[in-house]
């Protein structure tokens, strides 16, 4: 049985919630998934038929889709009634196999309780030599804002309780896409570095995007004002900038990969090769 990490109705109501306030920042990470992810399609030299863009529901990345696609089908996970998308559970996705050719999946990988079924599900409803790309937080984001929570919570009360979501490695992505059946995956990441006045500000950020809060065995209640603060305090000890700013660490991880098709490259087979190792080798040493 799957294990429940994220609550993942919280997950759409709070989406929904930010995106309709409009609060400075709720789409700070959205757009700048939605960038990456259109000149990842802009570079590949096809025109799609029918593609699927999730986690899109303010449209931006569904416009870029466009351009390159005859037909495009916006879906998010929201709650009914939130917005234009087309309200969707990644991990059960309600389409026919190889309805679409291109899938693309912004900023909702992340919060998948089932991240190899979700990929599973992107592959089923890929048609042969479909594309599919995302774009999810993983690796060590958030790390300084585990840590300082990490030391705040163990020194106020000798124990802690899970704060921070877990984050998938880019090493172990690459498999799972393998794993799903995906055919020349590839996983690679960029690890940026976001600069906040305090903790406060950061936080105050996530909640702006709905994305703070979501885990299935959080703590009861409310964090304490006095937890926040000492947390706050630990940060900018641990992590501030000599002019009085802290670091916050941010790791998109970009996923590419293909429904097979028999006009795709593959591999050699074992000892199909026609020269050698230690022959090609001897060659070079032999040439320098």
């Amino acid at each position: 049985m799957t294990p429940v990490i994220f609550d993942r109705r919280l997950l759409a109501r709070r989406r929904a919630r930010a995106l309709a306030e409009q609060r400075p920042g709720a789409d700070f990470l959205l757009a700048l998934a939605a960038d990456d992810l259109a000149d990842r399609v802009a570079a590949v030299n096809r025109r799609f038929e029918r593609a699927l863009v999730i986690g899109d529901a303010t449209g931006r990345l569904s416009a870029h889709v466009a351009g390159r696609a005859d037909q495009v089908l916006s879906a998010d996970l929201l709650v009914p009634g939130a917005g234009g998308a087309v309200v969707i559970d990644d991990e059960a996705l309600p389409f026919a196999g190889g309805a679409f050719d291109l899938v693309v999946s912004a900023l909702t990988l992340q919060f998948a309780n089932d991240l190899p079924g979700a990929l599973i599900e992107a592959r089923r409803v890929l048609r042969p030599d479909g594309l599919f790309l995302g774009v999810l937080a993983g690796g060590d984001t958030l790390t300084e804002l585990r840590q300082a929570f990490l030391v705040a919570e163990s020194r106020r009360s000798g124990g802690v309780s899970p704060r921070v979501a877990p984050m998938a490695e880019v090493r172990d992505l690459g498999g799972l896409m393998q794993r799903a059946g995906f055919a020349l995956p590839v996983a690679d990441q960029d690890r940026l570095t976001l600069r906040y006045d305090n903790a406060l500000r950061l936080m105050d950020e996530l909640k702006a995007m709905g994305a703070a809060g979501l885990l299935a065995d959080r703590r009861p209640g409310l964090t304490g004002p006095a937890l926040i603060a000492e947390m706050a305090a630990l940060y900018q000890e641990m992590f501030g900038d000599p002019d009085g700013r802290v670091r916050a660490t941010l790791t998109l991880i970009s996923l590419s990969g293909w429904a097979p098709h028999d006009s795709q490259q593959k591999p050699l087979r074992p000892g199909s090769a026609s020269v050698r190792l230690a022959d090609a080798l001897k060659a070079g040493r032999e040439g320098g």
